[in-house]
């Protein structure tokens, strides 16, 4: 069943975003630690701050998949209703 409002009702992939969220963070860490091996704390410094980025996306991909059909559904879950009149 198609509404018409699904870009306005869009769900995420989670599952894409959760192995997105771990390479990016094997690539952070990878690149925070080759840097600061380097002797390049700048660089270091930006792979960290985008590490913790990617850590905090990855919590939050983790919690929505723990809640449950609403937030990661199946086939077997219908799509939203679609929002009543606006003003």
């Amino acid at each position: 069943m198609r509404t018409g409002s699904e870009p306005a009702t869009a769900r995420s992939a989670l599952r894409m975003r959760f192995w997105l969220s771990v390479w990016g963070v094997v690539w952070t860490v990878s690149g925070t630690v080759a840097f600061a091996l380097a002797g390049h704390p700048g660089w270091a410094l930006a792979c960290g701050l985008l590490w913790l980025v990617v850590t905090v996306d990855l919590a939050v991909v983790l919690r929505h998949i723990r809640q449950g059909p609403h937030y990661q559904p199946g086939r077997d879950v219908p799509p939203y209703r679609p929002p009543g009149s606006r003003p």
